[in-house]
Protein backbone atom coordinates (compact mmCIF):
# COMPACT_ATOMS: atom_id res chain seq x y z
CA UNK A 1 0.00 0.00 0.00
CA UNK A 2 1.49 3.42 -0.59
CA UNK A 3 2.17 5.18 2.74
CA UNK A 4 0.88 8.86 3.01
CA UNK A 5 3.42 11.50 4.38
CA UNK A 6 2.18 13.89 6.78
CA UNK A 7 0.99 16.90 6.07
CA UNK A 8 0.24 19.66 8.58
CA UNK A 9 -2.31 22.38 7.80
CA UNK A 10 -2.50 24.78 11.22
CA UNK A 11 -2.75 22.41 13.88
CA UNK A 12 -3.88 19.71 11.36
CA UNK A 13 -2.57 16.55 10.10
CA UNK A 14 -3.10 14.23 7.38
CA UNK A 15 -1.03 11.00 7.57
CA UNK A 16 -1.93 6.93 6.25
CA UNK A 17 -4.35 5.12 9.22
CA UNK A 18 -2.31 1.86 11.07
CA UNK A 19 -4.02 -1.03 13.10
CA UNK A 20 -2.50 1.49 16.00
CA UNK A 21 -5.70 3.57 14.86
CA UNK A 22 -8.31 1.42 14.78
CA UNK A 23 -9.86 2.15 18.46
CA UNK A 24 -10.04 6.14 17.81
CA UNK A 25 -11.30 4.90 14.38
CA UNK A 26 -14.18 2.86 16.18
CA UNK A 27 -15.20 5.88 18.22
CA UNK A 28 -15.27 8.51 15.16
CA UNK A 29 -17.44 4.85 13.07
CA UNK A 30 -20.23 5.07 15.90
CA UNK A 31 -20.34 8.57 16.23
CA UNK A 32 -21.29 9.10 12.89
CA UNK A 33 -22.77 6.35 11.35
CA UNK A 34 -26.21 3.71 11.74
CA UNK A 35 -24.55 1.35 10.52
CA UNK A 36 -20.78 1.45 11.51
CA UNK A 37 -17.83 -0.88 10.03
CA UNK A 38 -16.39 -3.27 12.55
CA UNK A 39 -12.96 -3.72 13.85
CA UNK A 40 -12.33 -6.72 12.00
CA UNK A 41 -13.63 -5.03 8.82
CA UNK A 42 -10.99 -2.42 8.98
CA UNK A 43 -8.30 -4.66 9.75
CA UNK A 44 -9.26 -6.82 6.66
CA UNK A 45 -8.48 -3.60 4.94
CA UNK A 46 -5.73 -2.32 6.25
CA UNK A 47 -3.89 -5.68 5.92
CA UNK A 48 -5.74 -7.83 2.79
CA UNK A 49 -7.28 -4.81 0.74
CA UNK A 50 -4.50 -3.99 -1.66
CA UNK A 51 -6.77 -1.94 -3.51
CA UNK A 52 -7.64 0.00 0.09
CA UNK A 53 -6.12 3.16 1.23
CA UNK A 54 -7.10 5.54 4.01
CA UNK A 55 -5.91 8.25 6.05
CA UNK A 56 -6.34 9.88 9.16
CA UNK A 57 -7.19 13.58 10.48
CA UNK A 58 -5.39 14.60 13.74
CA UNK A 59 -5.74 17.46 15.62
CA UNK A 60 -2.85 17.92 18.50
CA UNK A 61 -1.98 14.51 18.10
CA UNK A 62 -5.61 13.18 18.32
CA UNK A 63 -7.53 11.49 15.10
CA UNK A 64 -10.73 13.30 14.77
CA UNK A 65 -11.64 12.50 11.68
CA UNK A 66 -10.64 9.74 8.55
CA UNK A 67 -11.09 8.84 4.92
CA UNK A 68 -11.09 5.82 2.69
CA UNK A 69 -10.91 4.79 -0.61
CA UNK A 70 -10.64 1.60 -2.81
CA UNK A 71 -8.45 2.55 -6.07
CA UNK A 72 -9.22 0.59 -8.56
CA UNK A 73 -7.82 0.86 -12.48
CA UNK A 74 -8.11 4.88 -13.05
CA UNK A 75 -10.98 5.17 -10.81
CA UNK A 76 -11.70 5.60 -6.71
CA UNK A 77 -13.99 4.90 -4.63
CA UNK A 78 -14.64 6.70 -1.68
CA UNK A 79 -15.52 3.93 0.75
CA UNK A 80 -16.15 6.18 3.76
CA UNK A 81 -15.04 9.34 5.50
CA UNK A 82 -16.06 10.78 8.98
CA UNK A 83 -15.13 13.51 11.29
CA UNK A 84 -15.83 13.60 15.03
CA UNK A 85 -19.19 15.17 16.19
CA UNK A 86 -17.43 17.86 18.32
CA UNK A 87 -15.28 18.84 15.61
CA UNK A 88 -18.38 19.17 13.00
CA UNK A 89 -19.22 22.30 11.27
CA UNK A 90 -15.95 23.65 11.32
CA UNK A 91 -15.22 22.85 7.35
CA UNK A 92 -12.91 19.28 8.53
CA UNK A 93 -14.67 17.18 6.38
CA UNK A 94 -14.00 19.54 3.54
CA UNK A 95 -10.32 19.54 4.11
CA UNK A 96 -10.28 15.90 4.72
CA UNK A 97 -12.18 15.01 1.41
CA UNK A 98 -9.96 17.76 -0.45
CA UNK A 99 -6.92 15.78 0.73
CA UNK A 100 -8.38 12.85 -0.38
CA UNK A 101 -9.01 13.42 -3.72
CA UNK A 102 -5.53 15.09 -3.59
CA UNK A 103 -4.79 11.69 -2.85
CA UNK A 104 -6.23 9.97 -5.42
CA UNK A 105 -5.41 11.82 -8.38
CA UNK A 106 -1.64 11.63 -7.20
CA UNK A 107 -2.45 8.17 -7.35
CA UNK A 108 -3.08 8.22 -11.33
CA UNK A 109 -6.95 8.47 -10.35
CA UNK A 110 -9.38 10.06 -13.17
CA UNK A 111 -12.33 9.75 -11.40
CA UNK A 112 -13.75 9.44 -7.84
CA UNK A 113 -17.48 8.03 -7.07
CA UNK A 114 -19.19 7.66 -3.64
CA UNK A 115 -22.88 6.56 -2.13
CA UNK A 116 -24.58 8.75 0.12
CA UNK A 117 -27.86 8.56 2.05
CA UNK A 118 -30.37 10.11 0.18
CA UNK A 119 -31.39 12.24 3.22
CA UNK A 120 -27.97 13.11 3.94
CA UNK A 121 -28.32 16.51 2.43
CA UNK A 122 -25.09 18.04 4.54
CA UNK A 123 -23.37 15.51 2.80
CA UNK A 124 -24.31 15.40 -0.43
CA UNK A 125 -23.95 19.42 -0.22
CA UNK A 126 -20.42 19.22 0.46
CA UNK A 127 -19.83 16.34 -2.85
CA UNK A 128 -21.21 18.71 -4.65
CA UNK A 129 -19.04 21.57 -3.93
CA UNK A 130 -16.56 19.75 -4.54
CA UNK A 131 -17.55 18.80 -7.48
CA UNK A 132 -19.30 15.37 -7.43
CA UNK A 133 -22.69 15.32 -9.59
CA UNK A 134 -25.43 12.85 -9.00
CA UNK A 135 -25.52 9.63 -11.80
CA UNK A 136 -27.98 7.48 -10.33
CA UNK A 137 -29.43 5.33 -7.38
CA UNK A 138 -28.63 2.32 -5.48
CA UNK A 139 -32.35 1.27 -4.35
CA UNK A 140 -32.27 -0.20 -0.76
CA UNK A 141 -28.70 0.28 -0.39
CA UNK A 142 -28.61 0.49 3.43
CA UNK A 143 -29.56 -2.52 5.34
CA UNK A 144 -30.56 -0.35 8.69
CA UNK A 145 -33.76 0.89 7.32
CA UNK A 146 -33.92 -0.01 3.13
CA UNK A 147 -32.86 3.46 2.16
CA UNK A 148 -31.62 4.29 -1.03
CA UNK A 149 -28.54 5.91 -1.80
CA UNK A 150 -27.22 8.23 -4.21
CA UNK A 151 -24.71 7.46 -6.45
CA UNK A 152 -22.20 10.70 -7.44
CA UNK A 153 -19.43 10.82 -9.72
CA UNK A 154 -16.08 13.44 -9.77
CA UNK A 155 -13.68 14.04 -12.55
CA UNK A 156 -10.53 14.29 -9.92
CA UNK A 157 -8.00 17.37 -10.12
CA UNK A 158 -5.72 17.68 -12.31
CA UNK A 159 -7.57 14.49 -13.98
CA UNK A 160 -6.21 14.70 -17.78
CA UNK A 161 -9.58 12.56 -19.30
CA UNK A 162 -8.24 13.42 -23.36
CA UNK A 163 -4.78 11.18 -22.80
CA UNK A 164 -3.69 9.47 -25.80
CA UNK A 165 -2.36 5.86 -25.52
CA UNK A 166 1.16 6.52 -24.54
CA UNK A 167 0.54 8.51 -21.88
CA UNK A 168 -2.30 6.01 -20.22
CA UNK A 169 -0.22 3.86 -17.66
CA UNK A 170 -2.02 4.53 -15.18
CA UNK A 171 -0.62 5.24 -11.66
CA UNK A 172 3.00 4.88 -13.15
CA UNK A 173 5.41 7.49 -11.65
CA UNK A 174 2.37 9.44 -10.30
CA UNK A 175 2.32 8.03 -6.41
CA UNK A 176 3.77 10.69 -4.13
CA UNK A 177 7.43 10.23 -3.54
CA UNK A 178 6.96 9.90 0.48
Amino acid sequence: MCALRERVSGNVVFRSMTLDDIPDIMIIEHESFTLPWSEEAFRNELTHNHFARYLIMEYNGKPIGYAGMWTIVDEAHITNIAVRAGYRGQHLGERLLNEIMDWASDLGMLRMTLEVRVSNYVAQSLYGKMGFVPAGTRKGYYSDNNEDALIMWSDLPGADLDFDEEESSVGEGRERNW
